[in-house]
């Protein structure tokens, strides 16, 4: 069974960051998956901390984007709404230019809760970051 529906356009997605973080980050939905979400990122002047590498704290909201949109398309719009309850990251390598590939993978779906693994490669497929985080599903 799938949870989120192929049929959501990418378009709509990307058009969720305009006026954002998401949007000055350049972070940019890339994939649909039926237990999932990939989105990418620029490592640039604007995700690069002052030593050129990729800022831990922009593959956060990375990870972040990717798992609360994912919870999004989860729910009933009309009755609930999620926020970020915990995440955590490791990083695990450093990148100093091109692009990141987030991708997030439901661990857990529930009534309240959701939980998200959400995987950050480079453009080697070599993994950068790994990050939980758990998403609190609110009764409007």
């Amino acid at each position: 069974m799938s949870l989120i529906s192929p049929d959501i356009p990418l378009k709509k997605l990307n058009a969720m960051g305009n006026g954002n973080m998401v949007a000055h980050l350049g972070i940019e939905f890339t994939e649909v998956h039926p237990d999932g979400l990939s989105a990418r990122m620029p490592v640039d002047h604007r995700t690069q901390q002052p030593m050129g590498l990729l800022h831990g704290g922009a593959s956060v909201v990375l990870a972040e984007t990717i798992g609360s949109v994912a919870s999004h398309l989860c729910v009933d719009t009309e009755q609930y709404y999620c926020v970020g309850l915990d995440i955590n990251a490791n990083h695990i390598r450093a990148v100093t230019n091109g692009y990141v590939l987030g991708t997030a993978k439901a661990l857990h779906v529930g009534r309240r809760t959701h939980v998200w693994e959400i995987r950050i490669v480079n453009e080697k497929q070599q993994l950068v970051c790994i990050s939980r985080l758990t998403m609190a599903v609110v009764e409007k």
